[in-house]
This record gives C-alpha cells, structure tokens and sequence, in this order.
C-alpha cells in the first residue's frame, strides 16, 4: 500500500467525512466526536508518514487509473506540498479535539465538514494540474460555506453572503483564465505547462499572458491580498473562533497556488513570460501588509485583531513569493507553517477568553475578569510574543530569515521600513488588547465569572499548536535544512518536469 501512500491524504478526510454521515455516527454524538477525532489522528499520522516518505525517497507521482501525465490526472507529492499537508492534517486535528466540547453542537454536519475542507485543502496542495486545483478549490470552498454558517445568526449571514458571492465571482474568473491557458498551451498540467509556456510566441504569449494575470487575481481573492482582501476581516471574526481557525489555512492555499504557478510556470524557464507576475505581487504584498497592520491597530475585538494578523501575514508571504529565489521560498515556507499555527491559536484563545468575560466577550474594553487568568494569560502572550517576532519563539527565527532573505533585494530599501513598523503596530496593538483583556476592569465586574473555564481537551488543542512555536527553534537546524531543500527542489524546474512527466506509479 505504501505506493498509494500520495493519495491517502485525500481518500482518508473524504472516507472520514462519509462515515460521520452515517449511522451510528451521524445519530450519536460521543460516537461521532470519538469517530472524527480517530480519522483526524490517523490523517494526521499518514500525512507525516508521507513526508518522510518523501523526504527519503524523493518526488511520488501518482498517477490515477494507471494513466500518465500528462493526459491523466496525477497527484505529485514534493518536499513543499507534503509539509503543507502535514501542517493541515495537524490543523485539522486540534480543531476537532477542540470542537468536541460543545462547539460542534451548535450547528449540524460539522465534524463531516471539516473532513471535507481537509480534504479539499490537501488535495489543492496534491494536485499537479490545474484543472484539479480548481476542484479542489471548489471542494474546500462549498465546506466553507457551510462552516461559515455553524450557529449562525444575520452577522454570520450578512459575511457569509459576501464571502460566498466573492467566491463564486472568483471560480467564474478561474475558469476563464484556465479555458484561456489550455486554449494556448494544450494542457492544464503543471509540469507539462511549465515545458511548453517557453516555447509560444507571436499573439499567443500575449494570451498566455492574459491567462496567467487572471490566474493571480483569482488566487490573490483567495489568499486576500490587497484590494482583494476586504472580506476576511468580517468574514474571519463573525465566524466561530473554532471555525476561523481551521480558516487560518486557507489563505495559505491561495498564496501555495501563487508560488507553484508562478515559480513552476511562470517562473526562470519561461522565456517571455518569465516572472510576469512579479511586479504586481511585490507591489500590493507591501501594501497588503500596511492594511493588515492598520486593521490590526484599529481592531475592537481580538477576533478581528487577530483576523488582521492573517492579512499581514499573507502580505509577507506573498512578498517573499515576488522575489523568486530560494532562500525567499524557504523563509516563505517556514513563515507559513509558524503564522498558521499561531494565528489558529489565538483564535481559540480569543473565544476562551470570550466565554469567561460575559457580555464583554473578547471586545478589547474593560470588562469582567476571566476565570483563569494565568493559563490564558501565559497562552495570550507565548502567541502574541511569536505573532510579534520576538525571541526566543519562531516569530523571531522566521522575521530575521525573512530580513536576511531580503536584505540583498533591490527592494529593501522598500521592505524592510514597511516590515519593521508593522511588527513594531502588532506589538502595541497586541500589548493594548493584553492589558485591556487581562488587567483593566470595570468596578461592578470586578470578581471573575465563576464556573465558566476551559475544558482540558480545548486547553491541550492550544498548547498543542502553541508548542510547535518554540519547537520550530529547538529543531531549527533540521527545519531549515527541510525548508532549503524544499525550496530547492521547487525552483529546479527541469527536475521536476522531468520527473513527473516521465511517469507514475
């Protein structure tokens, strides 16, 4: 079984998400959160056996029904996309361990929903044509939906009416740009596209062109880059905070497709169409992350503060996306585990703090003191200090890779005032919302509220994505030699059409 190994991460979230419909799972709670729990776990464990896979053996092409790339549908399995769906399998897993004290009652199918957005995310990762990360973009997606909506109320329907019908804009855009693309080229797959993109001339380089620009549109709607972003501060804080933490992963799909296609494709070997995106992506990347840290410092509650952290978070991906090197891609790549897992948990440490403030919620104003102001207190600043860069945390490791990425940029000059002064606006925004959620109190809710603390199931999902950050650091050396040879491999373009084109299992 081990040569469909490529293939498990998507068959197992979907299997999982078929069981949990069924009877005796789709009747019985504690039958379904113990079902859910399990299949998460044992993705999660086939996930990270798939990267060590991988990291020993090189590339796994799977080729479905035995027909090759590229007239079939393959799966490629490379150092970048196998980490990226080891981190969703983890994701994935916390958030269900979370959910199983209650939040998942409050709306139905969601333990089968969150399967299926796991699903779709690691299939976008997997797929190696683009036809297919469309589908898999629309799998994640119409689970999005759905989770958006779990204890719904008008705020959650006004959000997710914008966010659906933005959406919906978008797949029309991708489907257009990929009628234009395989219009030109002949073919969706990625390595194929990559071989024949340099060869067009005359009027179809301008199309290919058309195509590709459509593409970045499409996915910076998808990763909310600016001016593309505006849905996801609302969308982000009036969905669940259990729910905006899974969602913590999916701009990061958006920010995966730019970087498969415009370092693969569109990328070195591209003859007149080398790095035609870059201009664009450098540009708004910046000024994605001037909003980001505006909305960050103009947030009223913790949700949405840290929903603006994702922006600012994007912002710098998508920056070190633009500067096509690997040492870029590398930082990009350990940025992007470091900022998902942090920015989940604040989230989940939002809505515990939410739940024992009373009305106040997680609104950053005086308020009734929380039931346990020390575990949420020390879980508050271990992710602010990360969020913030500070060390001894993975925020610190990943912010000097980054500046030490750019450093030899024609753009520092740009960059690094830009990227200093947000992290300066994150670290007084994040002190003011400690200070106003931990210390300051109104007289008549001075005494905590009694009764309301957090279960040690919700407490563990936390840590558990809390300690990745210091790990991130203890393990540095093994990680970024990880993180340099997965970008490595990504930017050798010839080694990887070669391998994929020249078959699968």
């Amino acid at each position: 079984m081990i040569q469909h190994l490529a293939s498990w991460p998507i068959l197992l979230p979907m299997l999982a998400g078929i069981i949990l419909l069924l009877p005796p799972c789709g009747k019985s709670i504690p039958i379904r959160r113990v079902a859910s729990v399990v299949m998460a776990l044992l993705n999660t464990f086939v996930s990270a056996l798939l990267l060590w896979q991988v990291f020993q053996s090189g590339i796994i092409v799977y080729a479905i029904g035995g027909w090759q790339a590229p007239f079939g549908i393959v799966l490629v399995a490379d150092l970048v996309s196998v980490l990226l769906v080891l981190l969703t399998s983890f994701l994935g897993l916390a958030v269900t361990v979370y959910s199983c004290m209650g939040d998942d009652e409050k709306g139905g199918f969601f333990h089968p929903l969150v399967h299926f957005l796991v699903l779709g995310v690691n299939g976008a990762f997997l797929t190696g044509d683009l036809f297919n990360l469309f589908v898999f973009f629309e799998v994640l997606l119409i689970a999005s939906y759905s989770l958006l909506m779990h204890d719904g109320d008008k705020h959650k329907t006004r959000s997710a009416i914008q966010y659906v019908s933005l959406n919906l804009i978008g797949s029309s855009v991708f489907l257009i740009a990929l009628g234009i693309l395989y219009g030109v080229l002949g073919t969706l797959n990625i390595a194929d596209m990559a071989q024949k993109v340099s060869q067009l001339q005359g009027d179809d380089v301008y199309l290919a062109k058309i195509g590709g620009l459509l593409l970045l549109v499409v996915f910076a709607l998808k990763g909310a880059l600016l001016p593309l972003h505006l849905w996801l501060p609302n969308t982000y804080a009036s969905a669940m905070p259990v729910v905006a933490a899974l969602f913590a992963i999916m701009t990061k799909v958006g920010v995966y497709a730019m970087l498969r296609v415009y370092t693969v494709i569109f990328g070195d070997e591209a003859g007149q169409l080398a790095h035609m995106a870059q201009p664009w992506l450098w540009g708004l990347a910046v000024a994605t992350i001037i909003v980001g840290s505006i909305g960050v410092v103009a947030a009223q509650d913790l949700r949405k503060l840290t929903a603006n952290l994702v922006i600012v978070s994007v912002g710098t991906l998508v920056a070190l996306v633009a500067l096509q090197n690997i040492n870029a891609t590398a930082a990009l790549l350990y940025y992007l585990v470091h900022s998902t897992l942090v920015c989940a948990a604040l989230f989940l440490v939002a809505d515990l703090i939410a739940h024992q403030r009373g009305k106040v919620a997680d609104r950053l104003a005086p308020g009734r003191g929380v039931a346990q102001p020390y575990l949420l207190g020390t879980c508050f600043i271990i992710a602010a200090l990360a969020v913030v860069g500070m060390p001894p945390l993975s925020g610190f490791v990943g912010k000097i890779w980054i500046l030490k990425t750019t450093l030899d940029s024609e753009k520092a000059l740009l960059f690094w005032p830009v990227y200093l002064l947000a992290s300066f606006a994150l670290l007084v925004a994040l002190s003011r919302a400690g200070t106003t959620l931990f210390w300051e109190r109104k007289h008549q809710d001075s005494e905590p509220t009694e009764g309301v603390k957090a279960h040690p199931l919700q407490v563990t999902a936390i840590i558990a994505l809390l300690v990745c950050s210091p790990l991130l650091v203890i393990f540095g050396g093994a990680v970024s030699e990880y993180m340099i040879a997965a970008a490595t491999q990504l930017h050798d373009i010839t080694g990887g059409i070669n391998t994929v084109l020249g078959g699968g299992l």
